[in-house]
């Protein structure tokens, strides 16, 4: 029924409605559920080409018997007022999680990572994780290490206080990239040096001669779409404070 568990009959309407090229939005209406409930159970079994209802119907059999009976709930949905739906909050955190996953991102790292994203202040102390995550302490270290060190998650302490908080802002992709791009370069000069070691003129110098080529090409492109990113965001800056200095005028 709408709002329960998805059956074997939803699966079978899913598998036909992805079959027919709808969108998640239409199959979720004939369901009676939540396009984010459609999008998690696609995602999490195979995806759009992939998915298929006899299958998704086994994996969660499984997995519900590989389930704990003591197992706690799932953690509150931080931050889930303005008019928000806690249900709807809850199921895209879970996709999203999923989805992380999927882009090859650790399970902990992922989980810490989005519980973060979908808090309005970005910033939580390891015990916050702790609380909303139900894991241990080391397991939030590791997670937050590793995140640390992609360039996505940074840390810092409020003046007059001991706990560091954990920090995402609207920039956190550009930092990524920019860790990213780091190990591209490296990439690059590895490839370059493969070829020469290698001999372009042979098949496996003339791969690492192609590897960098194509390297050096996306580095470009991500060099270009990051330059794109910081004048937008200067313009949207100069443009609110143009704004509140007319609000202030007034």
């Amino acid at each position: 029924m709408p709002g329960g568990r998805l059956t074997g009959e939803d699966r079978r309407l899913i598998a036909d409605g992805l079959a027919e090229g709808l969108g998640y939005t239409e199959i979720g209406r004939r369901l009676g559920r939540p396009a984010s409930t459609v999008m998690r159970e696609v995602t999490r079994n195979g995806g759009p080409e992939g998915y298929r209802a006899n299958r998704a119907q086994e994996a969660t059999q499984q997995r519900a018997r590989r389930r704990k009976p003591d197992q706690p709930p799932a953690p509150a949905v931080p931050h889930s007022d303005h008019g928000r739906d806690p249900q709807e909050v809850r199921e895209f955190t879970e996709f999203f999680t999923v989805l992380l996953e999927q882009q090859g991102l650790p399970r902990m790292a992922a989980r810490a990572l989005v519980c973060l994203y979908v808090t309005d202040c970005g910033a939580l102390t390891a015990a916050d994780l702790v609380q909303s995550l139900r894991v241990s302490p080391a397991s939030v270290s590791h997670a937050v290490n590793f995140l640390e060190q992609q360039g996505i998650v940074r840390r810092e302490r409020t003046p007059g206080e001991r706990r560091e908080r954990y920090v995402i802002d609207d920039d956190i992709w550009l930092r990524s990239t920019l860790a990213a791009m780091q190990m591209n370069d490296a990439l690059i000069a590895a490839s370059q040096r493969g070829a020469e070691v290698l001999g372009t003129t042979t098949r496996a110098g003339g791969r690492f001669s192609s590897s960098a080529e194509f390297l050096l090409i996306m580095s470009e492109a991500l060099q270009q779409a990051m330059d794109q990113w910081r004048q937008r965001t200067a313009t949207r800056s100069r443009a609110g404070g143009r704004a509140s200095t007319g609000q202030r005028d007034r």
